[in-house]
């Protein structure tokens, strides 16, 4: 029998996992529907005073949102506290939708429409959040979600925090909020944020849509830092053709190191982009990249509140219960599960050649599915599709979908080859890298930790994985702005490259740079 929060609530399956809790899917017994539920667990809420300065941020949390009254942000239906096993929980909309990561493509460039459109629609989110006023924070191109008719859904406005004097007793951190690849000057240096820094995150958005590539790339965070501190951004005009200089001038604007030098408002972002949405009744362009088949975002400019598609006709089928899933996958020829597995790998590795990442990995899903009731969840083949997904899904910057999948795999591989198995430990290390990227910088901190103590106990720490691993550690711990910690371990590693890779070798030398960039932060 499912959970059930709040006496009303069944818990179905893990959305995400991470901040103060988890998020489900779930279905209302009362409203008869699905809808997502955030969950903090009771070792999160902790005793006494903890409990009640937690139980205010989390109410803060949904006041906040529920008062973002804007069809592009989840609604917020309910919210609580769970006595019977001490919970709190936050009942929200369930959104079906195809991540905005999905429509960034490298070969294949969005149209200026397109981009026009999802801007000009995470614009009018902004614009009403801003009013409240909240800041998002954290707006990238993962917590954007495309619905089937094209409309734009942002998420997590649950980490904003209110503009107002007496929040910062609640909010406050001591470090930054935001991911590196779409951070705004200010925040990087731990400054102010206001509304002009969700403006830059949507200059970063767009520069992407359009060209395929983060406007400041680089292989760390402190890399893309210094760069979102000092680089003067690449024109889009001259790396993609037929960029309007209108929408050149306003990325390019919303990119400005100075918040003053930025639009003045999402208002004024919405109303620049507006003469290149396309006009009501017009026919659609070209479709988006990697499939015809994806929502277009200028039909709510072209065709607002247009009456759903029409129903196909014919028979309807009705999809097969799990029970009845199983049954049929245990009745499948292995001969024929041996080519179903073929030939997904196939058209997953076809998907790869042409970046069509997110794609590959769901085909890979698929097979995934029918091969775990066939053999196992943790058949060796059925681990290594789905270690193989998990990669993928990383090479595509889902982090999100690949750090549960790359937790269970680590568990699994542990109880199947060992905790010191090559396979569990780079699960680990992969799950480390997601939180990173996620700016989960403590949890991910925890498992490299764990990771270097596997492998040092069975490899010593010498060997290039453990070198590699001693260097993300590095990295986080200036990411965490331990300045003596990260120099420290990156010292005692360059002192190792030395010996083992001699001063001329590329780690070496990358080493030796970062010691350089912490100096001139921490001269002392």
């Amino acid at each position: 029998m499912a959970d059930t929060v709040g006496g009303r609530y069944e818990l179905l399956d893990e959305i995400d996992s991470g901040g103060m809790g988890t998020i489900w899917r779930a279905f209302d017994v009362v409203l008869d529907r699905e809808v997502a539920v955030k969950r903090i667990s009771p070792q999160a809420i902790g005793s006494g005073e903890a409990v009640a300065e937690l139980a205010k941020r989390f109410q803060r949390e949904a006041r906040v949102t529920a008062r973002i009254l804007h069809h592009g942000v989840p609604q917020v239906y309910d919210a609580g506290l769970d006595s019977g096993v001490a919970e709190l929980y936050l009942v929200m909309e369930l959104v079906h939708g195809v991540p905005l990561r999905a429509f960034i493509e490298r070969r294949e460039p969005l149209p200026i429409s397109w981009a026009a459109a999802f801007g000009a629609q995470i614009a009018t989110v902004l614009s009403h959040a801003h009013a409240i006023p909240v800041v998002h924070r954290d707006l990238k191109p993962e917590n954007v979600l495309v619905t089937d008719d094209g409309g734009v859904k942002v998420l997590d406005f649950g980490i904003a925090a209110v503009l107002r004097p007496d929040t910062g007793r609640l909010t406050a951190t001591g470090t930054p909020m935001g991911t590196s690849l779409y951070m705004s000057p200010e925040q990087i240096r731990g400054r102010q944020v206001t509304p002009h820094s969700d403006l830059y995150a949507l200059g970063c958005v767009l520069y992407e849509l359009v060209s395929g590539y983060p406007v400041f790339g680089g292989d760390t965070n402190i890399d893309r830092w210094n760069r979102h501190l000092e680089a003067v951004p690449v024109p889009l005009r001259e790396v993609c053709e037929d960029v309007p200089a209108e929408f050149d001038r306003l990325v390019l604007d919303l990119l400005a190191k100075a918040p003053t030098e930025r639009p003045a408002d999402a208002t004024e972002v919405y109303e620049r982009l507006l003469p290149l949405l396309p006009t009501l009744g017009s026919r659609p362009e070209a479709s988006g990249p990697g499939s015809s088949g994806m929502p277009d975002p200028t039909l709510v400019f072209r065709r607002p509140n247009a009456p759903g598609s029409r129903a196909e006709s014919g028979p309807v089928l009705q999809r097969p219960s799990a029970a009845e899933s199983a049954a049929a996958a245990s009745r499948m020829p292995r001969t024929a599960l041996r080519e179903s597995i073929q030939d997904a790998v196939n058209q997953a590795d076809a998907l790869l050649e042409d970046e069509r990442f997110v794609q590959a990995a769901e085909v890979l899903d698929a097979v995934i599915q029918q091969a775990g009731n066939v053999l196992g969840a943790e058949n060796p083949q059925v681990l290594q599709l789905r270690l193989r997904r998990a990669a993928i899904l990383v090479v595509a910057g889902e982090y999100r979908l690949a750090r549960p999948e790359f937790d269970a795999l680590a568990e699994a591989f542990a109880r199947t080859k060992g905790p010191r198995s090559d396979h569990a430990v780079e699960s680990l290390r992969q799950a480390a890298y997601c939180r990173a990227e996620l700016g989960q910088v403590d949890e991910a901190l925890l498992r490299l930790n764990d990771v270097l103590d596997r492998i040092s106990s069975e490899r010593g720490d010498g060997t290039d994985t453990a070198l590699e691993v001693r260097r993300n550690i590095g990295e986080l711990q200036a990411a965490r702005n331990d300045i003596d910690e990260a120099e420290w371990t990156l010292r005692a590693l360059h002192d190792d490259l030395l010996l083992i890779k001699g001063s001329d070798n590329e780690d070496t030398r990358y080493v030796a740079e970062l010691l350089e960039r912490l100096r001139s932060v921490n001269p002392g």
